[in-house]
């Protein structure tokens, strides 16, 4: 955890992906971070994969470095202390609805500054999940064997849930812009980012929604190949699948030099009247060729003596590894500095956490911390955040408005 964010305090209210990856950056930069959840634990406290003991493993590590708090949001006492909460801080991340008890119109009445960032599903107010607007992005049509059915293609759905986690990203991106502009102006500020909108404008970003309708049509499924650039998968001799890519120059000249078929790519050069360190286009027009030309050339060596080849040559390459090997590899975890020890996990299983992927080389980049316990945090934050005297919050305990750590 760096401190860049320190004696900033944010409320969150929020469940699943999008709306606590937004607290858990700007915590992982400083930041108090408050989950203000349900006393029984919010949609997503119990959400797959469970441990032996019934800790989701997915909300440990969305909710790292933050406090919680407890509330008995049914009732009109718990909600009435979260809006209180969200206006003393003046910070509320959400992906509660509007048309709620958390709407910006109530949490900023008498706090004229208030910022809230509020993640929606569509703009229209529709109801909206990951996998749906991937579905609408036009992303799962597009990739696939080449060979599949171009009439009726099934589509393929990500297993990455990357729309909440860019959604959540540029979440956090707008709560800290909003505030510069309340620093400069005075003004408070609603943010709404509905999800749907963060895929379809990442599509025209990317410049794939204006190939669409420069090209009239879809453009067809590659399998691995990347398009537009030369680079797809490998399998060596030994029987390892790898992936290579190659967008500059030296990069190319590289991969030819590690596979040993610099005549093979002349006599292609010549046959098809192109030079093939031009650019991305000929690589990319000629790439089923070209594909035939490096997939013989790796059957005939091990990963091993591949692999110190393409390091050699400096290329841009990667083998593949399932999760599981992913998460073991020491390369990728145990010695990358991203990754240190959490101690005191909720789920009582140890293991590497991710510090914040920003790094900084003259800060300390600090240990990860753990994630609270649900209302490990209740009584601390009231009394702080509130000023709530030790005897008002024991009552509210003892009438169930709040809820005190569920570890034992």
């Amino acid at each position: 955890m760096y401190k860049l964010l320190s004696g900033l305090s944010i409320i969150e209210a929020s469940s699943f992906v999008a709306s606590p990856t937004a607290g858990l950056y700007c915590a992982q930069m400083g930041a108090e971070v408050i989950r203000v959840d349900h006393k029984a634990g919010g949609l997503d406290y119990d959400r797959y994969m469970l441990t032996d003991e019934g800790r989701s493993l997915s909300w440990e590590n969305l909710n790292r470095a933050k406090k919680s708090v407890a509330l008995d949001l049914r009732s009109d006492g718990g909600r009435d202390l979260l809006v209180e909460l969200a206006r003393k801080t003046g910070q509320l991340i959400t992906n509660l609805p509007e048309k709620s008890f958390l709407s910006h119109a109530q949490v900023s009445e008498g706090r004229e500054d208030m910022v809230s960032v509020r993640i929606m599903g569509w703009h229209d107010g529709r109801q909206a999940m990951d996998f749906t607007v991937n579905a609408a992005s036009g992303y799962p049509l597009m990739t696939g064997p080449e060979e599949w059915d171009r009439e009726n293609p099934p589509p393929v759905n990500q297993v990455l849930p990357a729309w909440d986690f860019i959604t959540g990203a540029y979440s956090a991106f707008a709560l800290l812009a909003a505030l510069r502009h309340r620093d400069a102006t005075g003004e408070g500020s609603e943010v709404r980012i509905p999800l749907g909108d963060v895929a379809i404008g990442t599509v025209a970003n990317s410049g794939a929604m204006a190939e669409m309708l420069y090209r009239g049509a879809d453009r067809p499924r590659l399998g691995n190949a990347i398009w537009g650039a030369f680079g797809r998968d490998f399998r060596s001799r030994d029987g390892k699948r790898f992936m290579v890519a190659a967008l500059t120059a030296k990069q190319w000249t590289g991969l030819v030099e590690a596979f040993g078929i610099a005549s093979e790519i002349a006599v292609l050069e010549h046959k098809l009247g192109v030079r093939f360190t031009d650019g991305d286009r000929p690589r990319f027009e000629h790439r089923d060729e070209l594909f035939d030309v490096f997939r013989t050339a790796a059957g005939q060596y091990d990963y091993a003596e591949l692999e110190r080849r393409m390091i050699t040559a400096g290329t841009t390459f990667e083998r593949y590894r399932t999760m599981h090997e992913a998460a073991n590899d020491p390369g990728l975890v145990t010695n990358n500095p991203l990754f240190g020890p959490a101690p005191a996990n909720p789920s009582g299983f140890d293991y590497p956490a991710a510090r914040s992927f920003a790094n900084m080389p003259e800060k300390d980049m600090g240990d990860p911390a753990p994630a609270p316990y649900l209302g490990e945090h209740s009584e601390e934050v009231l009394a702080e955040q509130l000023g709530l005297a030790s005897g008002t919050i024991g009552r509210l305990i003892d009438k169930g408005v709040v809820a005190t750590s569920d570890k034992d």
